[in-house]
């Protein structure tokens, strides 16, 4: 985007470089000849001259019958222009001054109109290039450790996103919107990703942040081209990751940004209202405060299904340790429910990290294998805190 943007600045440059050098052109582009004031003067009496350019230090003029162009000194006296009009002369009165506000008046019109290209510009590439839908994630439910019971409501929901049609026969509707909730680090994302994935659906991932703008009602006009895209290319996931940035309870006595957080809010309720049943999109919405979010946006026929997604309980810790110790493997003094359950009150990611760091640590010490020392170690350095007392 940055690119783009300067290769229009510098193509307005360029732009503005040559019309400066055409209008240079324009008024230098002949070379004129000097004649005195007196030989100026007879040409007056005699009747050659056809027209004159009176400018503030030089008079230029042309003679019938005669393509050149000439020059002589201005004699600056008030009745000048009378005089040369009573000889029936054209005269054109055209100061430096107007030379200069007529420059400044191109560059002027130059820029304003640059700007309104460089505005619809990035409109356009709001409607084109905002939003990328993905075919294949290449995350599946095998790279995500425990969630069996969420996995299965996923699947069943899914079902039901690509075979609407079958499924509102029996009477059942689609859900509209899930929302994820719980701590950072628990695989929200990941697992959105892995459902469009094992589902074989589209996929757009967006976040909060991407709907705020410094332009007022970019924001809302973001949402409605999100929609828009997901619905060309159902059936579609759309995961908003952040969700709580831009879904907040509204105030309607706030600042100019808490206007705008009201106007994504209001679109985003019309476009979940705007679509049916059969439109075969989902939208999942991840947040770590449910609390904040507006009333209206969370209720039922909106958002219907609430998922907590919380730290991993013991199960699921020694699945990530299986997941996570695959091409490194644990040294065999290492209890394996034990450290499970020093992992205690660590995140997904928490728990990663550590694996991570310690398989780091074993490699720089061309072990072999993970030993208990580089775990101890790598939960200082990640600052991930580990219950000792369990190992």
């Amino acid at each position: 985007m940055k690119l783009k943007v300067k290769k229009i600045v510098a193509i307005l440059i360029v732009i503005l470089i040559l019309i400066t050098i055409l209008l240079l052109n324009f008024f230098n582009n002949k070379k004129l000849k000097y004649i005195n004031y007196k030989q100026f003067n007879n040409e007056i009496e005699n009747g050659n001259i056809q027209s004159v350019w009176i400018e503030d230090d030089k008079i230029k003029f042309s003679k019938n019958n005669d393509k050149s162009l000439y020059y002589t000194d201005n004699p600056n006296y008030d009745d000048l222009e009378r005089d040369l009009l009573l000889y029936g002369i054209n005269v054109n009165v055209n100061s430096d001054k107007e030379n200069v506000e007529f420059i400044f008046d191109v560059f002027f019109y130059l820029f304003f109109f640059g700007i309104v290209i460089f505005v619809v510009y990035k409109f356009y590439e709001i409607n084109q290039k905002t939003f990328k839908v993905v075919r294949h994630t290449k995350v599946t439910f095998d790279d995500i450790a425990g969630m069996d019971i969420l996995k299965r409501d996923m699947k069943q929901i899914v079902d039901v996103l690509k075979n609407s049609k079958e499924y509102q026969d029996k009477g059942i509707r689609q859900i509209k919107g899930i929302i994820f909730e719980g701590n950072p680090g628990n695989g929200k994302t990941l697992f959105a990703k892995a459902l469009a994935e094992e589902m074989k659906v589209n996929f757009i991932a967006t976040k909060g942040a991407d709907f705020q703008s410094a332009i007022m009602s970019i924001g809302a006009t973001k949402i409605k081209q999100l929609f828009k895209k997901a619905k060309k290319h159902k059936p579609c996931i759309i995961f908003i990751d952040e969700f709580d940035s831009i879904g907040e309870r509204r105030n309607y006595a706030g600042t100019g940004v808490d206007k705008e957080n009201n106007r994504i809010v209001t679109a985003m309720l019309n476009e979940m209202d705007g679509f049916e049943s059969q439109d075969g999109i989902l939208v999942i919405a991840a947040t770590n405060s449910y609390s904040s979010l507006d009333p209206a946006l969370i209720r039922p026929g909106r958002f219907d299904l609430r998922y907590n997604i919380s730290n991993p309980d013991f199960d699921t810790r020694m699945k990530l340790i299986d997941l996570y110790t695959k091409k490194k493997k644990l040294s065999d003094d290492i209890d394996k429910a034990k450290l499970a359950l020093s992992f205690e009150n660590l995140s997904c990611s928490g728990v990663e990290t550590i694996l991570n760091e310690a398989a780091m640590e074993a490699v720089l010490e061309n072990k072999d294998k993970i030993s208990l020392d580089n775990i101890i170690s790598a939960g200082k350095k990640t600052n991930c805190n580990i219950n000792l007392r369990k190992l």
